[in-house]
């Protein structure tokens, strides 16, 4: 059977364009690069249609030279176009949603192994024992896969959101209140800290929206809505550049689509005024 191969080079995943201009991870028999003695190929949960699937990284982009044929390519020369390298955060919109997700499990998990090469209790090698675990080769510690939990929340005030602008946003755009959850907090405990915290103001009826896993590089992103009980708007200066509130008519750039900061905006937007 052939597999999927989600190849990563530095911060970008390596795409194979199709004829009609959209794009897909290579599926083939062999690694579409050229694949060094010590290079990790890291066997990946199947597809849901049981297609397999690895991932790895290559230290520099591969030579422009035609890809291995995809099934189905159609193309009047004999062979596709080379891989072409995006950031994962692109391959949202060139992808199909399941490889997109696919892409952000093996990177998350590319990120596990780089960084768990060696034993933290005893400085021994680890190695792989199952697909999602390692095993220390001295003492025998186990490690798993960690995800960083981070809340995220639309607090609403009459027909008015609140909005800001985290200074680490390379653009002008403006996102929603979030933060990391902290150790012995619920989530609903962690969102009344994190609007109290960044804004200044207290909210209530804390409800869940929706999760989103976030490869950025290994996190969950657990989205909710909130209202508006009190305090006026002081800004964590350290964390946000600014803040405010905001009508459906009055709003500043938001969130691409790819993030659960705009699902959240859009629940809103599409809700009975």
């Amino acid at each position: 059977m052939k597999t999927y191969y989600f190849v990563f080079c530095k911060d970008d995943l390596l795409l194979q364009p199709l004829a009609d201009g959209s794009y897909t991870i290579p599926l083939q028999d062999e690694p579409p690069t050229e694949v060094k003695p010590w290079t990790h190929l890291m066997n990946i949960t199947p597809m849901p249609d049981g297609t397999p699937v690895t991932a790895y990284r290559i230290d520099s982009p591969p030579a422009v030279t035609p890809a291995a044929p995809i099934v189905g390519y159609a193309a009047t020369a004999s062979q596709p176009p080379s891989l072409q390298p995006f950031p994962l955060r692109q391959s949202y919109y060139k992808l199909p949603r399941e490889l997109y997700l696919k892409a952000g499990k093996c990177q998350e998990l590319l990120y596990w192994d780089q960084n768990t090469r060696y034993c933290g209790v005893c400085g021994a090698p680890m190695r792989m024992d199952t697909d999602i675990s390692k095993k220390c080769t001295e003492c025998g510690k186990e490690i798993w896969p960690q995800l960083a939990t981070a809340v995220i929340v639309l607090i609403h005030r009459g027909d008015e959101v609140l909005l800001v602008r985290a200074r680490n946003f390379r653009t002008d755009f403006y996102g929603l209140v979030a933060g990391f959850v902290e150790t012995g907090e619920t989530l609903e405990e962690a969102v009344a800290r994190e609007a109290l915290e960044e804004t200044g103001v207290t909210i209530t009826n804390i409800r869940y929206f929706a999760s989103q896993p976030w490869p950025y590089p290994c996190g969950l992103m657990v989205g909710f809505h909130a209202d508006y009980v009190s305090g006026e708007i002081h800004l964590q200066r350290s964390e946000i550049a600014k803040g405010g509130w905001f009508r459906r008519d009055n709003l500043p750039t938001i969130p691409e689509k790819l993030s659960i900061a705009r699902m959240l905006l859009d629940d809103w937007l599409q809700s009975p005024k």
